[in-house]
Order: C-alpha cells, then structure tokens, then sequence
C-alpha cells in the first residue's frame, strides 16, 4: 500500500507492529524491526541483495545496527539519515516561502484582472512543479522551493480577493489550518488515529472520489456556467467542503506516518525535503477548502 500523498508514492516505507501495520510491511525479524527479510521491506537497510541495494541480506544483531549508526558516510548518495530536525527546518523553509510568496501577492500586486492571471498562471507552473518532483526519482530542493514561493503567489492574491468579500476570512481559514495540525499531530502521536492499510485504503478510495467529483464540477461550470453541479456553493458546498477538510486531516496523518517511518528505517538526509514537500502540499489542501467552507457559511448569513 502506497500514500495518498503523491511525493511517497514511490517509496516503499514499512512497519509491521500487529495493529500499527505500515504500508508494503514485511514480517521483520524479532528484535530488530529495522532489517529486511525480503526486498521491498526496508529499501533504506544496508546490504546487496540483487534488485535492491538497500536491503539487508542477513538481520543485523542490535550492536551491528548501533555501529552502522555511529558508522560516518558510505558515499556521496547517502550523506546521512534523515531525523525529525531536518524534517522540521526543511518544512520551515517551504512554509516561509509559501508566506513570502503570499506577502507579495497581497501586499504588491494591486486588485487588477492582471493580478488575477498572474495568480492564475503562478498556480499552473506550481501544479506543474509539483507534479515534476512528484514523479521525479529524487528530490530536487530547487523545485520545491519554487513550488513553494509560487503557490504563495497565487495563495496571497486569492486570499486577498477572499477577504474583500468576506473580510477575515483568510485569518480564520490559517487558524483553522493551524488547529487541524496541532490537532491530527496530538491525534496521531496518542495513537488515537493508526495509519494502518485498511485506513489508507478508505482515505485513498474517498480522495479518488472527491476529486473526481470536483473535475466534473469544475467542467460543468466551464462549459455550462453558473455553479456547475452546485458541489462547490449552498448546502453541498458545505458538506464537500467539510468533506475536503476532513480528507486533508487524513493525509496529514499519513504525512506523519511516512515521516515516523523515514525516520526510523533511516532514509537519506535529502528526502527531508519530499517530507517538507507533502506536509506543505497538504496543508495548503486544507487551508484552501478551510477557505472555500469559510466562505460558503458567512455567505449564507
């Protein structure tokens, strides 16, 4: 099972602890939940075994594990493992930027229908950065921060729009962000909420679900005009917008879990960077439907 977050698609993260199962999780040897039986299990443990240079041909007793820990660099590839620090201060940076970009798109761009294409055309090549280094094989840190500072752009203008209409409503939507990840994390780290497969089976089938439904939304407004199928405005459009906040919140949960599991197989210092890159990537989801929903329910007063 692979995250709905398309930046983990790719990787193979795993861990089998009964209740607390992972994604692609692999029975692991007594005592030492870091080695691999068989590839696929951890693709960040050490040993040749063919296909999969990372997997472990032998388990490791714990004082061979402690050695590899204290053990400096095996080449220019891994440089060092990835902790929770690097997770932290690379996250940092893509939020910065995303607010760097929002303050410009506030405070420089004028209210113009110029301003609103160059938000436009921001979120195109962002969405077009994003799905390059969701695709690509490593992370690129140039184009995540890139990412970032144009996604911002594009957040400050609408948000200044939003806010317009529905003065302080931005505020309200960044405290809501901010609620629903101090929230999910406290969630997440009492173990009230456990990223097992059957829950990301569920978040996935209904995310699928979710955009899909909004692609139709999005056409029937287009090319019919008005609200389209009336999923994004009224009664619906308070339901879906709850139903996107609460999808977000899922994927911050399992934003968390790849993160937990980086780290505990110990993944490469620069995917630090893919981890940054999905908790931003999921934050801005819910920070946008917090604003949709915002402005739904103030409109209907």
């Amino acid at each position: 099972m692979r995250s709905s977050n398309p930046v983990f698609s790719r990787r193979g993260f795993s861990r089998d602890d009964n209740a607390y199962a992972g994604f692609n999780a692999q029975q692991q040897p007594a005592g030492n939940p870091y080695a691999a039986q068989q590839p696929g299990g951890n693709p960040y443990a050490q040993g040749p075994v063919a296909g999969n240079p990372y997997a472990a041909q032998q388990p490791l007793t714990p004082d061979q594990m402690q050695q590899m820990y204290q053990a400096p660099s095996a080449g220019p590839v891994q440089t060092g493992r990835m902790t929770i620090d690097d997770v932290v201060m690379r996250t940092a940076t893509t939020l910065g930027l995303v607010i760097v970009g929002a303050v410009v798109g506030w405070f420089v761009l004028p209210v113009s229908e110029q301003s609103y294409g160059i938000a436009v055309g921001a979120a195109l090549a962002a969405m077009v950065l994003a799905l390059w280094q969701s695709f690509a094989r490593k992370p690129m840190p140039a184009v995540i921060l890139a990412y970032a500072a144009l996604e911002g752009i594009f957040l400050g203008v609408l948000s200044k729009l939003f806010n317009y209409q529905f003065p302080g409503a931005p505020v309200q939507a960044v405290l809501g962000t901010m609620a629903v990840f101090v929230a999910m994390l406290i969630a997440y780290k009492t173990r009230l909420i456990r990223v097992n497969r059957r829950f990301v089976g569920v978040v996935m089938a209904a995310a699928m679900g979710f955009v899909l439904l909004m692609a139709v939304n999005l056409l029937f407004a287009v090319f019919g005009g008005g609200d389209g199928l009336g999923l994004r405005s009224g009664a619906l459009g308070i339901v879906f917008g709850i139903i996107g906040v609460v999808l977000g919140a899922a994927f911050l949960a399992m934003d968390f879990k790849q993160v937990e599991d980086g780290v505990q197989y110990g993944a490469p210092r620069n995917e630090a960077w893919l981890a940054a890159f999905g908790l931003t990537l999921t934050l801005v989801w819910i920070y946008l439907e917090l604003l949709r929903l915002i402005s739904i329910l103030r409109g209907d007063d």
